[in-house]
């Protein structure tokens, strides 16, 4: 069965209406695979501009995600594995993520699904050297993985 989604629909996946309005335009698709082949296609062709767009909709990692939109509600989940019971850990997420902010001048961006508050951690912490280019790289790759994740749910639902 074909893969229909709408701009709206796409905009939950990532909040890039470049992005949502590009892929829904190449739509319908004969298949899952062909909708997450287009959709790499287009995030990896927008420019830097639509990235922040669809960053900035994303909370700080380790925040509470509040909300009960679809958007939301996902990003309580791919956070979940990663939610932080001790305090030091959240102490020191919360300082690496106001470092990251003022660094590069916004959120640290990271596909959480299945990795624990350390794992994330060191990640942040490693990041936090790159350079700006190398930096924009790992977050369109993050994103990218979240929004292929995000469009497996889509379409499952």
């Amino acid at each position: 069965m074909p893969v229909v989604l709408s701009v709206g629909d796409l905009l939950s996946c990532c909040a890039s209406k470049r992005w949502a309005t590009e892929v829904a335009a190449q739509g319908p698709f004969p298949s899952l695979d062909s909708l997450e082949r287009v959709s790499a296609e287009v995030l990896a062709g927008v420019d830097w501009a639509d990235v922040r767009a669809a960053i900035d909709a994303h909370p700080r990692i380790g925040e509470r995600v509040t909300g009960a939109d679809r958007e939301a509600a996902w990003s309580r989940d791919e956070q979940s594995a990663a939610a932080v019971v001790d305090e030091r850990v959240r102490a020191e997420l919360v300082d690496g993520n106001v470092r990251y902010e003022k660094r590069f001048g916004h959120v640290f961006l990271i596909c959480a699904t299945g990795l624990s508050a350390g794992d994330v951690l060191s990640a942040l912490r490693a990041r936090l050297g790159n350079d700006d280019a190398v930096e924009r790289e790992i977050v369109r790759a993050e994103l990218a993985k979240i929004v292929g994740l995000r469009l497996r749910k889509l379409v499952d639902r």
